[in-house]
């Protein structure tokens, strides 16, 4: 017979889902009042902003977002219908393509992350010591948020991606 969840366990991740919920509303919040798009925007143009060349498959940049295929397709329509990013036809494999980063996406997220980085400080930062926030990260690692990946420094001009 399998182990159901403790009280408290249950109780951990009724909490940790709308703790979740909770700040990152209050940060799409805080961007759209600066008049940023939402978060996903940034998190896509950060990602590919990282890539060696400024450019990814729309496989890898979904992969790393974490988010559906969907909406990745609808979000890089939106980037490059605003001229934040470029689709390029792979040379090697004429059906595939790269979604490649433009000078003017290179300059919103480095704007955005103003307004993103004050939000991170207002609704996490202020609320948590350094030490505190580093126990958190080691709680969260043990859950797998980590993905088994190494963890990502975050540099001063842009942020991890969620």
């Amino acid at each position: 017979m399998k182990r159901k969840p403790s009280t408290e366990a249950t109780a951990a991740w009724i909490r940790l889902m709308r703790v979740q919920s909770r700040v990152l509303d209050c940060v799409e919040q805080d961007l759209k009042k600066a008049g940023f798009p939402p978060l996903a925007w940034y998190d896509a143009l950060l990602e590919l902003s990282r890539a060696p060349s400024g450019e990814m498959r729309p496989v890898e940049l979904e992969r790393q977002m974490l988010i559906p295929q969907y909406s990745t397709s609808r979000l890089i329509d939106r980037l490059v219908d605003e001229g934040l990013a470029a689709r390029r036809e792979c040379k090697i494999d004429k059906r595939g393509q790269f979604v490649e980063i433009t000078e003017a996406g290179r300059e919103l997220q480095k704007k955005m992350w103003g307004a993103y980085s004050a939000a991170i400080e207002k609704h996490v930062g202020s609320k948590l010591s350094d030490a505190d926030a580093i126990r958190l990260c080691g709680l969260l690692d043990r859950l797998g948020c980590s993905c088994g990946e190494a963890p990502t420094p975050v540099a001063r001009d842009g942020a991890p991606a969620r």
